[in-house]
């Protein structure tokens, strides 16, 4: 049986994760300990996946600061034409962009409008930084992930289903490369 840490909590399905090598399975409060563990092993491909590739994403060079800084420059160039070039297609308005390196996430949209984009999107094929573009500026009609707010980004992309997934496949490990 693989070792896993449990956290216990008022929800209602098993949820599992891998963080930093470590199994984790999210429970409610009385499922027995029993079935929890059947699921475990249920998913052990799964989690043999997940582990591999969270080890080959960690064996990636890190990035230096010149290359971040690198990055950060030409996103600056890239980045504000994609959006501008989109938001003529949504008819939506913005705010400043700001241009950073975030370990968590690829984009931003605040309630005024501002859009935050993270530089290590230039480590992307350009049809996935499009996608996140969309994605944020579809929160300027909808400030939420609702089907409304899916529909508007399938109308400008009808693609972005697939272009979305390779971030699933391989963000973390491109946000890996900047972590120290």
């Amino acid at each position: 049986m693989r070792e896993y840490t449990l956290i216990r909590a008022r929800r209602k399905t098993l949820g599992l994760q891998i963080k930093d090598g470590e199994v984790i399975v999210r429970a409610p409060m009385r499922l027995p300990k029993a079935t929890i563990d059947a699921f475990v092993v249920k998913h052990e491909d799964w989690i043999v996946k997940k582990l591999a590739k969270e080890r080959a994403a960690q064996d990636l060079p890190k990035l230096t600061e010149q290359e971040l800084i690198s990055l950060a420059k030409q996103a600056k160039e890239v980045i504000p034409a994609r959006v501008a070039y989109y938001a003529a297609l949504l008819g939506v308005e913005y705010g400043r962009i700001t241009i950073r390196t975030q370990k968590t996430r690829w984009g931003s949209c605040s309630a005024k409008g501002n859009l935050n984009f993270n530089c290590l999107l230039m480590l992307a094929p350009p049809e996935v930084l499009d996608s996140v573009v969309v994605h944020e500026l579809c929160h300027r009609k909808h400030m939420n992930h609702s089907k409304a707010f899916y529909d508007e980004i399938v109308r400008v992309m009808p693609d972005y289903k697939a272009r979305h997934a390779w971030l699933g496949q391989n963000g973390r490990a491109l946000m890996n490369r900047a972590e120290r």
